[in-house]
């Protein structure tokens, strides 16, 4: 456990013993509460460990994000050396011609 969040650890409260006094507390009420307190301890020890897991591996795929991102956004070529948009480009110009004979001849 991090010492910095608590400064008892579950076991510490469990084995940590009281001095009776004449009019003390009952010894089965404190033991059950600190029973209580132990599982507490325990379970949020727990979600600490699972969210710190948590966290790292956010943190790891926030690192890895901007490598793929870029990888994404450059443009892709072809084997020839033209891009996607050379080529979408062409299909337009080619599109423009052949459709664009067609208006003007039906007309």
């Amino acid at each position: 456990m991090n010492n910095d969040v608590a400064q008892l650890t579950a076991k510490e409260i469990l084995e940590r013993e009281f001095k009776t006094a004449m009019r003390g507390y009952k010894p089965e009420e404190v033991d059950a509460f600190l029973d209580q307190i132990i599982k507490d301890y325990e379970a949020f020890n727990d979600r600490i460990q699972t969210l710190e897991q948590e966290v790292k591996r956010l943190q790891q795929t926030a690192a890895d994000t901007p490598r793929r991102s870029a990888q994404h956004t450059q443009p892709q070529t072809t084997a020839s050396g033209t891009t996607n948009f050379d080529i979408l480009k062409r299909l337009s110009n080619l599109e423009k011609e052949v459709f664009g004979r067609k208006l003007y001849e039906d007309r």
